[in-house]
């Protein structure tokens, strides 16, 4: 059985893969839903979009591919075109560096989860996510008090 596609197929494919509103995506707002967080999911006005935020605490989370953002465990280069992927993963490690940089200086509360992490322990993923989310909300409740 022959597994190459033609290049046709694979730029078909390739095109009809999108950055938002994916299952794991649509997953983690599920359980966070579930556990009474409200949040917006693709934030425009936000830099670099986040695929959650809760502008109320200062709160953004990012929900990495391990292909598109190049995981050092799980990272696959592809073997037609390797120059325009390895250039393609760099700028998007670069871009996602930028972004955690970008909300660190402005003080909001960033976290980045792999897809790794969600597929090995999605709940105690979340549990993570949870925690984040508790601090930021405590941290402004100190704040309004003051």
């Amino acid at each position: 059985m022959n597994t190459q596609m033609s290049d046709e197929t694979r730029r078909k494919i390739m095109g009809s893969i999108h950055g938002k509103g994916t299952k794991l995506e649509n997953r983690v707002s599920r359980e966070l839903w579930r556990r009474g967080y409200r949040f917006r999911k693709n934030v425009k006005s936000l830099y670099g979009t986040p695929d959650i935020a809760i502008k109320k605490y200062k709160v953004v989370i990012f929900i990495d591919s391990c292909f598109w953002h190049a995981c050092e465990l799980h990272g696959t280069l592809p073997n037609k075109n390797q120059l325009f992927w390895l250039n393609k993963f760099n700028r998007n490690k670069e871009h996602d560096q930028e972004v955690t940089d970008y909300y660190e200086r402005n003080g909001w509360h960033i976290y980045r989860v792999w897809e790794h992490d969600l597929k090995r322990d999605f709940y105690g993923t979340v549990d993570k996510l949870d925690g984040v989310i508790l601090d930021a909300k405590r941290r402004y409740h100190l704040k309004v008090l003051q």
